[in-house]
């Protein structure tokens, strides 16, 4: 397969020389390890007493890895990317809110993305996290099989509610819809409920998507057994496959209470986890979509290639390739330059709320081993490009 990720003038091509700079600035921040805790700590209390730091943050941190405050504000970064093929997922990012009136909030801001979908080209998903609907505890105690008080069951029944009320609405509106994944000791009760919304809008096509953490070792067999009774039932499975972003939690977790982590035992294991899933899912592509969240090179090599050895054209709508905004420009650029399907990540909510996705983000890279120095080599390659002009 021809290496196309190494062309940087096609991944920085929106890029200016300033944002240029940022990017290398900000990346060279997060390779240092110290220098992200240090931030996180001071960030986190200059926030939480009020410190006006919310413009720096903005102009930094913010603008790189976010599309804006809210959806109209994104607006500019979704066309800018579409004048190179690269969509937009539009993902409210507002992360631990536990009240009802936040829950209703998620749930009309999620119904306003699809609505500002269906009328973009620009934005072929739209998408939620089960958490934004409901309590944590309460999937929790579903997924562990408790009985739940009548108070519970009537909480319950409203997540069920807002799950239904956003899937119906992107069935009616012919947007396809990413429901993210999350810890595996709620993610039972949340696949549970996702697979009920495909039995119910999943007839005709894949409009409801689930997501498979393939660094759980599980997760295979899950989709194989899915897929039973997928057929069995006549519906179609929408699955967004990555590799999953809770690993120390999970495996902490696991040693606390003497249980066996359902993290892959190694990063090798978890990449053939992925790639056996893409494998599957390709080889029974008449009833299933795939939208592949990778950051890794390697495993987009090996879509593609078996995408070209199935004869399977590189636009064909069942399959997409998704990066997150702000990373991985390389892999996003190059393949929609190169005819694929490709959709960001776009971040988006009022500055303080959606520091916590940022942090974690940041946290992530720097636990990614060779992600962060990846980027920093490519952002390198790329001013060495331009001054050399």
């Amino acid at each position: 397969m021809e290496k196309i990720f190494d062309n940087t003038q096609v991944a920085f091509s929106l890029k200016s020389d300033t944002e240029l700079d940022r990017a290398y600035f900000l990346f060279k921040m997060i390779d240092s390890q110290p220098l992200v805790r240090i931030g996180t700590a001071v960030t986190n209390f200059a926030i939480k007493a009020n410190l006006p730091v919310e413009g720096l943050i903005r102009a930094t941190v913010f603008d790189h890895f976010c599309g804006g405050v809210n959806e109209n504000d994104c607006i500019t970064v979704v066309d800018k990317m579409f004048t190179k093929g690269v969509s937009s997922v539009l993902d409210y990012s507002v992360e631990g809110k536990e009240e009802e009136e936040q829950f209703d909030a998620a749930l009309q801001m999620t119904l306003k993305t699809i609505e500002f979908a269906k009328e973009r080209l620009a934005i072929p998903f739209a998408v939620f996290k089960p958490t934004g609907f409901g309590r944590f505890e309460l999937y929790e105690k579903l997924g562990e099989k408790q009985s739940l008080t009548p108070a519970e069951q009537a909480e319950w029944d409203r997540v069920v509610a807002r799950f239904n009320n956003v899937c119906s609405e992107a069935h009616k509106k012919d947007v396809a819809l990413l429901i993210d994944g999350e810890e595996s000791w709620m993610q039972d009760a949340a696949d549970d409920l996702v697979t009920e919304m495909m039995r119910k809008y999943n007839k005709e096509k894949a409009i409801v998507f689930n997501t498979l953490q393939m660094y759980r070792w599980d997760r295979l067999d899950y989709l194989k057994k899915l897929h039973e009774v997928a057929k069995n039932e006549g519906f179609f499975i929408g699955m967004k496959l990555v590799r999953g972003a809770y690993m120390e939690k999970e495996n902490k977790r696991a040693e606390e209470k003497n249980y066996v982590s359902p993290i892959c035992i190694s990063k090798e294991a978890t990449d053939i986890n992925y790639d056996a899933a893409v494998h599957y899912m390709l080889d029974h592509l008449e009833t299933m979509s795939i939208f592949a969240g990778t950051h890794n090179e390697l495993s987009s090599y090996k879509l593609m290639e078996m995408m070209q050895e199935k004869g399977i054209a590189k636009n064909d709508n069942r399959i997409w390739f998704g990066q997150l905004y702000g990373m991985s420009d390389n892999i996003s650029y190059n393949l929609a330059e190169n005819g694929y399907n490709v959709a960001k990540y776009l971040p988006f909510g009022p500055v303080k709320d959606v520091m916590p996705y940022l942090i974690r983000r940041a946290e992530e890279n720097t636990s990614v081993a060779g992600q962060t120095s990846r980027e920093l080599s490519m952002i390198k390659a790329e001013r060495n490009r331009r001054k050399g002009k």
